[in-house]
């Protein structure tokens, strides 16, 4: 059992309540108690005593390993700031009075690295007598993030930097998951309305067959002029 928690956390014998509300090992509720009964119960299944919560009154306290707690806790802490570490930051350059072709290729790029997770950091590179109009910058940067919206949303907002304009792009995980439904609901409608047309083209096909099928019995049927004679 732990001996101090090295932090604020309050464990065993640091709990100075009188009593408190107590949580099983597994989360059971097993109501309000008074300390050395909730400490008694904790070191009779060789755990520990946890004050989880002790802003309301009474403190709540749960019996648990707190070494591992601990340990799992520092473990999921340290995968956090790796995959923080880990996040890449790519960048993608635009001219401010930029070409049709050239934007819509370059903004493809912007949403790909999206797509895969990354942040773009979008620039706007500004020469000479281009530095008196930022608001071509902006409204470069404005169409961007208008495009790429269903996989991205901006981080930093626009701002000037020396000769150039930047603006952050990072994921947008819940606009992808709407996207990706909506382009799913959008493909099943598609393939509704095509089978919709193929059952009418057969029911029209099927009632051309039944229609040929009548005139050629009506044809075989019709007595010939010997044959009334």
């Amino acid at each position: 059992m732990a001996a101090s928690s090295g932090d604020d956390t309050r464990v065993n014998e640091q709990i100075r309540a009188r009593e408190v509300r107590l949580i099983g090992p597994s989360g059971e509720q097993l109501g309000i108690v008074a300390v050395p009964e909730a400490l008694s119960t904790a070191q009779s299944m060789e755990l520990d005593l946890v004050e989880v919560a002790a802003g309301v009154n009474p403190p709540v306290c749960r019996i648990m390993n707190f070494t591992k707690f601990k340990y799992e806790a520092q473990q999921r802490a340290k995968e956090s700031r790796k995959k923080a570490t880990n996040i890449v930051v790519k960048e993608m350059k635009y001219r401010p009075k930029i070409g049709g072709g050239d934007f819509n290729t370059k903004t493809r790029k912007v949403e790909q690295f999206l797509a895969e997770g990354s942040k773009v950091k979008v620039t706007i590179m500004f020469r000479g007598r281009e530095m008196q109009h930022p608001e071509l910058g902006r409204r470069i940067l404005d169409r961007v993030a208008e495009a790429v919206a269903h996989v991205g949303r901006v981080e930093v907002m626009p701002k000037q930097d020396g000769r150039n304009m930047t603006m952050v792009l990072g994921p947008d995980k819940k606009a992808q998951a709407a996207h990706a439904k909506a382009a799913e609901q959008t493909e099943a409608s598609q393939a509704t309305d095509v089978l919709g047309t193929d059952e009418a083209d057969d029911s029209v096909e099927t009632a051309n067959s039944a229609t040929t099928v009548d005139t050629d019995e009506a044809h075989t049927t019709e007595p010939t002029a010997s044959q009334s004679s």
